[in-house]
């Protein structure tokens, strides 16, 4: 193929993977980056093996510039898939209520939630 048909292809697989992720909903986002991830994997490792192969210095080049791109996507990507699970994580973690205990007036540590039982975190329940 010539170079005028391949930079054509490269420029409609761009618009055409820009129109598919832009219509993509929230809550598929997270699986979405992990099949980008598994897929970014394996275009790593065909960069690697083309810069094994390769023998013109400028071949070379292109190819060990190419598995320094593909790295920086990769790393990237199970960066951004991390902040977003983490972001699930931490909703869920601030909605239960952390346990702490309290000493009361008699020097005793109780768990001051409301609905326990408990003397509601040392304050007199004769109030």
């Amino acid at each position: 193929m010539g170079p005028v048909v391949l930079l054509t292809v490269v420029v409609l697989a761009v618009f055409v993977g820009f129109e598919v992720v832009s219509k993509v909903t929230s809550k598929l986002h997270t699986p979405l980056m992990s099949g980008a991830n598994a897929i970014h994997g394996i275009i790593l490792v065909g960069a690697i093996i083309v810069a094994g192969q390769a023998s013109d210095p400028w071949v070379l080049g292109i190819a060990l510039l190419a598995v320094v791109l593909a790295t920086v996507n990769l790393v990237g990507g199970f960066v951004v898939t991390d902040r977003m699970l983490e972001m699930f994580s931490a909703h869920k973690r601030a909605r239960t209520p952390a346990r702490t205990g309290t000493t009361t007036a008699g020097g005793t540590a109780e768990a001051g939630h409301p609905g326990d039982g408990g003397s509601g975190g040392g304050v007199a329940e004769g109030r």
